[in-house]
């Protein structure tokens, strides 16, 4: 039975060119009215989410940087989980020695050492707030919510988590949130350890939680939710962990996963009682 719905942002509920649409916003107020509540899990930081939140009416909480914040509907912060110092210091080190764009979230900043990437546009439509070029940031790795790798080459990008992976060990959550953004952020920020935490604020059990995503960020969430729906886009690994797959975000992939997969169920169980 589902009873709470919990959605990934970027290539998922929002268009490549990060617009919400009419469709995907009328499918969750339709989901609202037959009282499952909807929330949200990103990547982004909180500053990146209240539109969002806004336009779609959404009660809370919501988890950001994969989990490493969770928040309520007023912005108050009611959960944190930083990287450790040192790690978040040798893996900026690695970023360095590599020569990507590298990207620091820490005390409610975004802090880059470029802006020149194709990628930044993008992000601060996604972030809610502008770069901060900085090229001395090491005092704030103590405070770090995400430190994000910048690149297009796939190569590099595997070279660098599997060197991260190995300086971090188990004090670090690495993984793709974008095929060109590498993300680390704490052990415990991970979608799996959060969306674990929006339901048990619901006191719903994570059996009755449908997730939907795509990326390999979400992978952990798909593992623990009930009911989880990949978008069309996804990666062949993503779209096989799911238990369903719905058009691509493009085209309102999230609309689609509510009409075709969720709301049968909830119907089903309505009908059933």
């Amino acid at each position: 039975m589902i009873r709470l719905v919990v959605s990934d942002v970027d290539g998922t509920l929002v268009r490549t060119d990060k617009t919400l649409s009419d469709a995907n916003v009328a499918a969750i107020g339709r989901l609202g009215k037959s009282g499952v509540p909807v929330t949200l899990i990103s990547a982004r930081p909180p500053s990146g989410l209240y539109a969002i939140i806004e336009r779609l009416d959404l009660s809370g909480p919501f988890a950001a940087f994969n989990g490493g914040v969770i928040f309520d509907r007023d912005h108050v912060v009611l959960l944190a989980h930083r990287l450790d110092a040192d790690v978040a210091r040798r893996i900026f080190e690695l970023f360095v020695d590599m020569g990507v764009v590298r990207w620091v979230y820490a005390d409610g900043g975004w802090f880059v050492n470029a802006i020149n990437s194709a990628h930044t546009p993008r992000e601060i439509k996604s972030a809610g707030i502008e770069p901060i070029i900085s090229h001395n940031i090491i005092d704030r790795l103590s405070r770090t919510d995400k430190l994000v790798a910048v690149s297009d080459d796939n190569a590099v990008l595997t070279e660098i988590e599997a060197a991260a992976r190995e300086i971090a060990g188990d004090s670090a959550t690495i993984a793709r949130s974008q095929p060109y953004f590498l993300d680390v952020t704490a052990s415990a920020a991970n979608k799996g350890a959060a969306v674990a935490t929006l339901a048990d604020v619901a006191r719903v059990s994570l059996s009755d939680v449908a997730v939907l995503g795509d990326q390999n960020n979400d992978l952990p969430m798909f593992a623990r939710a009930g009911y989880s729906v990949a978008m069309g886009q996804a990666s062949h690994a993503v779209r096989a962990a799911a238990d369903a797959v719905s058009a691509t975000n493009d085209d309102d992939g999230v609309a689609d996963a509510i009409d075709r997969f969720l709301m049968p169920q909830i119907e089903a169980a309505e009908q059933s009682r």
